[in-house]
């Protein structure tokens, strides 16, 4: 891992239009990010050699390189675990380029979670073995996990809604920014968020991601070749995985401490091989496919201890102007959810100094996947 510090860069980021409900095909989306990830970066789709996605992609490799035209792949990955896999699309990628298994890598995510079926809602794999020590019991979805979670972290901490709500705000502050986001002209008031209705308490309606359609890709080469390519490179100075002894996806009850999810063990790692702390962090892309995984992620990777992560987000903290400006694009929760990617790509925008909440010099960016299951980590630099 030393020998990947800075060794590559991300030269190129595309995406789709994100909506409730788009009319193209998986395929076809992720052809079109690709594609504009490729121009964005200056480079021909022939001269794409490694590839790395997600294991619920439905776009395979053989797809998408004869669609778009790939040269021959040398390198291809796949990363398990949902939003767990985003930013370990980038490392692997980073890894095989640094270590000269291949030269130009496309990382990508296509879904349409918005007008497509429910992962939980196949009964042919319903029961997975950790499963069936959760569905019988009334855990059906992510979101009724992640609500056990937060209660508990509520009960030992003094966590209240009013913490949850910071940090929905934050988020969809940014998407009012963004023309891109799903919640571009939607603005949200406290009195909304308070009033609406439960989806599996204590997370209501704005504590949940949104389903959406949607692609997104990056191109990441080396440090040398990212020189004359069109835009400015942001570099991979540092990236982890993390999946800790005895855990349990999702609701961690079969760890000694589950409050002590993935993000403390990728933190370790990613930390180690960084030449700059929690501090020095200008902006953070954390992912949020539920309010309450912020507040955690907050502690895991360092920004404050432990059980401190609900005040972290008071008095404007996470806003433009606070103390971590978070998820400028407005992440999962009001720009688009495809498990992260676009965390991704806003962490690139706002490094090249182009997001449309731009946060003033910022030249350090960490970017999460998600917490609470296997998940991945990268720091970027500009």
């Amino acid at each position: 891992m030393p020998g990947l510090k800075d060794a590559t860069a991300i030269v190129g980021i595309g995406q789709t239009a994100f909506a409730k409900r788009l009319p193209e095909d998986e395929r076809t989306l992720a052809c079109r990010a690709v594609l504009a990830a490729l121009d964005d970066a200056g480079i021909a789709p022939g001269e794409v050699d490694a590839l790395a996605s997600y294991t619920m992609e439905e776009t395979d490799e053989v797809e998408l390189a004869k669609a778009v035209g790939f040269g021959d792949l040398t390198f291809f990955s796949k990363v398990g675990y949902g939003g767990g896999g985003s930013c370990a699309t980038v490392a692997h990628l980073a890894a095989a380029i640094a270590t000269g298994q291949a030269s130009v890598g496309v990382a990508w995510r296509s879904r349409k979670r918005g007008s497509g079926t429910r992962p939980w809602t196949n009964t042919t794999v319903q029961l997975p073995t950790p499963a069936q020590w959760t569905r019988p019991f009334g855990l059906l979805r992510p979101a009724d996990e992640i609500a056990m979670l937060t209660r508990r972290y509520m009960h030992e901490y003094g966590a209240t809604r009013d913490h949850l709500f910071n940090v929905a705000l934050a988020c969809r502050n940014r998407a009012n920014q963004n023309p891109a986001a799903v919640m571009y002209d939607r603005p949200l008031t406290r009195e909304m968020y308070m009033t609406s209705r439960w989806i599996s308490e204590p997370l209501c309606l704005f504590d949940n991601c949104l389903e959406t359609d949607g692609a997104l890709a990056c191109v990441v080469v080396s440090a040398e070749r990212a020189r004359d390519c069109r835009r400015s490179p942001v570099y991979v100075h540092s990236a982890a995985q993390g999946l800790p002894a005895q855990h349990h996806g999702m609701v961690n009850y079969w760890n000694d401490d589950p409050l002590t999810g993935p993000a403390w063990t990728a933190a370790r790692h990613l930390w180690k091989h960084a030449d700059f702390t929690p501090q020095d962090v200008d902006v953070a892309q954390i992912y949020d496919a539920f309010t309450a995984l912020i507040p955690l992620s907050l502690e895991g990777y360092g920004f404050c201890a432990r059980g401190e992560g609900g005040a972290f987000t008071e008095q404007g903290a996470l806003e433009i102007g606070g103390r971590l400006p978070l998820n400028t694009g407005g992440g999962g929760l009001s720009e688009a959810y495809v498990h992260g990617f676009n965390l991704i790509n806003e962490g690139v925008r706002q490094l090249r100094g182009t997001s449309t909440a731009q946060v003033p010099d910022a030249a350090t960016c960490l970017v999460t996947a998600g917490e609470g299951v296997p998940t991945s980590a990268l720091l970027l630099r500009s």
